[in-house]
């Protein structure tokens, strides 16, 4: 049997990049900036006064023949209309890449090596590469999805990494601790070799959500390209790159090929990142670019650091994660949100529905399980199954109606969240747990009014100011 007749065709999804475009132009996801701009600020300004709304596509970049397209997955309608699917769909789709992995498929063809370029490379000059904020260091590629195939165990990773042009074919690469191509980075460095590296700007849907993972939900013994297809029920077609020894996925706008040198840094940074301020500058190693590919008509796209769409590429990502390990441990756990405000990263609501004596008190397991599931998570509130966990209002109502401080808030002193929080000390904060639940034996007291769901017919509804002055006596 074929791995791809293990999945039905309800469950295949097309997440190629022109395709979740065209999904999107269909929705009216996706709106055409026609006026000319410039790279330097003006776009990226002009991507965050529109930020949570439809994608915009640029395509009159002063000095490029190439559009900018951004704020792609910046909200939950434009995710939706990308992936064709409800939100509920997407999570689903997360959670069958990370439990039924599809190894990539090898093509000989691919629409993103139509065109080879590996003589003067000039990157500034060759894409339009954009000047973020006024306080950046320069100019930052940031949604290139970067992949490599581990020296030592020859496992796949794809991850995102904000590159910094500091040279016709060079940029400065951003590695934090931990993550998975700093390991491998390392490693090769021992070595004393160069790191192989492809980096994909404008790729696979599927690809850049599985780029979006991090620790616990894809462990180092995961490949990303594999739980790609996963997501999407088909193999991800890849082909070999042209200078270098890996796979680079077919369906990509652009493509960097090139490696990081074990023994050169340069400073980069700072930069406006997710948490709304600047990283502060430091070393960093350095990717040399030995080969760039891209399509006919190629688009960039291009990711405000400080946006939603940067806190939004992991929001189903982690909750899918989280309710994984949730409703293994707590089954009385039937849903989760990792809110906005608290950039779908640090602070979720979990949704539990107590039905026996028994389940009393396993609310408050799940907000530690929770904390343990997801280090980054520092507040977790837990309400009833009658609250709408996506209404801020309704959460709100909770915390006003049924959370009695003195008993039902507690801290978790001292524990590892991340590092950019600055109220932190590197990383080290207070984690906050809310019971906003109803006792079990009380649930009958603290049920709210019912009002009669009648259907309102529009026409019977009138504004008309001769009408309403006619019925007021005027």
């Amino acid at each position: 049997m074929k791995v791809t007749e293990m999945i039905s065709n309800s469950e295949v999804l097309d997440t190629s990049f022109r395709c979740s475009l065209d999904r999107m132009i269909a929705g009216g996801r996706l709106e055409a900036y026609t006026a000319p701009i410039d790279t330097n600020l003006a776009v990226a300004g002009v991507l965050k006064k529109r930020d949570g709304g439809p994608a915009l596509l640029f395509t009159a970049v002063d000095g490029y023949d190439v559009p900018v397209v951004g704020n792609l997955l910046c909200c939950q309608p434009n995710c939706e209309a990308a992936f064709g699917s409800d939100f509920r769909g997407i999570r689903n789709a997360i959670g069958r890449a990370l439990a039924s992995p599809i190894p990539p498929v090898v093509v000989a063809r691919a629409s993103a090596q139509q065109h080879v370029h590996t003589d003067k490379i000039d990157l500034s000059r060759m894409l339009p590469v954009l000047f973020h904020t006024a306080e950046d260091a320069g100019r930052f590629i940031t949604a290139g999805v970067v992949i490599v195939c581990d020296p030592e165990t020859g496992i796949y990773n794809a991850s995102y990494h904000r590159l910094q042009l500091v040279g016709p074919n060079r940029t400065a690469v951003k590695l934090d601790y931990g993550r998975h191509l700093r390991l491998a980075f390392e490693r090769a460095k021992r070595m004393g070799v160069p790191l192989p590296i492809v980096v994909c700007i404008g790729t696979d849907l599927a690809l850049q959500y599985m780029a979006a993972t991090m620790g616990s939900q894809m462990p180092e013994h995961a490949d990303e390209l594999a739980a790609a297809g996963g997501f999407c029920g088909r193999p991800l077609a890849v082909v070999k790159a042209v200078t270098q020894d890996l796979l680079v996925p077919a369906d990509t706008e652009i493509v960097l090929e090139g490696s990081i040198l074990p023994d050169q840094t340069i400073e980069e940074g700072p930069f406006g990142e997710f948490v709304g301020y600047l990283s502060p500058a430091g070393d960093a190693p350095i990717f040399e670019v030995t080969a760039v590919t891209h399509r006919d008509r190629p688009l960039y796209q291009a990711i405000n650091g400080y946006s939603f769409e940067t806190t939004m590429l992991r929001k189903y990502v982690l909750e899918a994660s989280l309710l994984k390990v949730l409703q293994t441990a707590v089954p009385i756990v039937i849903d989760a949100e990792m809110t906005g405000g608290g950039l779908h990263r640090f602070h979720a609501v979990l949704q539990v529905r107590k039905s026996t004596a028994q389940h009393e008190g396993l609310q408050r397991n799940a907000i530690l399980a929770a904390f343990g599931a997801l280090k980054d998570l520092d507040l977790i509130i837990v309400v009833d199954e009658d609250i709408d966990i996506r209404n801020p209002h309704d959460v709100e109502y909770a915390l006003a109606t049924r959370m009695e401080a003195s008993r039902d808030l507690f801290i978790v002193p001292d524990a590892r969240g991340h590092e950019y929080i600055r109220v932190g000390q590197n990383g080290i904060r207070a984690k906050v747990g809310i019971d906003a639940t109803i006792p079990i034996e009380e649930k009958a007291r603290f049920r709210r009014c019912k009002f009669l769901d009648i259907d309102v017919d529009p026409a019977s509804i009138s504004s008309d100011l001769g009408l309403l002055n006619e019925y007021l006596g005027r």
